[in-house]
């Protein structure tokens, strides 16, 4: 049976998702979330899915959301990307770190800068996230020293987790050049037979890119 996910290409945690699903050979099939258009605010998504969230995962009859629950349902149904078993818990640990520190704020600024209407753009807010993104990135490039994945030697969900956003072209205070280890660990992820863009992996929603 084919996997359904729910998603959009500007959706960093939807990337998420969409790459391990990709990478782990699963047969499974992109569903446009006209998100932009307000899709994920209506009545009838949130009757499936009261947190209103993209992505989603559809297996029969599971639906899942939340990225990180939706990794480790790909690790639980593959065995992949779980990383050594005595280091389940530093996977674990960085998919949170992701999820509180880097993605999310990458992803609202993100947003604030290319997706709202620029007169509506609060340029404090920007700049105020923009520094905590510097402490995050500061993070993973000194973590990153001498290492080619984020946990021991190979991909795994704490990779997939904390690249998401960096490899959008969309500006949002990440400057590649200036971080030489994030750089090289975002290379060599590219460089996973089956690795795709976000934009070659899932449909886009913003009006613009149509």
């Amino acid at each position: 049976m084919t996997l359904r996910l729910h998603c959009f290409g500007e959706s960093g945690n939807s990337y998420k998702a969409a790459l391990a699903l990709e990478l782990a050979g699963l047969d499974w099939a992109p569903v446009k979330v006209d998100f932009f258009n307000g899709e994920a605010r209506s009545p009838a998504w949130r009757a499936d899915n009261p947190m209103g969230e993209a992505p989603v995962l559809v297996d029969g009859d599971m639906r899942l959301s939340q990225s990180g629950a939706i990794q480790q349902y790909i690790t639980d149904k593959t065995g992949l990307f779980g990383g050594p078993k005595a280091a389940r818990y530093e996977v674990l640990r960085w998919v949170l770190w992701d999820n509180h520190k880097l993605s999310s704020v990458a992803g609202m600024t993100r947003f604030l800068m290319n997706f709202l209407a620029e007169d509506k753009r609060p340029a404090e807010v920007i700049a105020f996230h923009q520094g905590r993104l510097k402490a995050a990135y500061a993070v993973l490039d000194t973590h990153l020293a001498g290492r080619d994945w984020i946990v021991g030697d190979s991909l795994t969900n704490a990779d997939l987790s904390c690249c998401s956003y960096l490899y959008y072209p969309e500006p949002f205070g990440f400057d590649r050049d200036a971080l030489p280890h994030i750089s090289r660990w975002l290379d060599n992820i590219a460089a996973v037979p089956g690795w795709k863009h976000p934009y070659d992996l899932m449909p886009r929603a913003y009006p613009a890119a149509a």
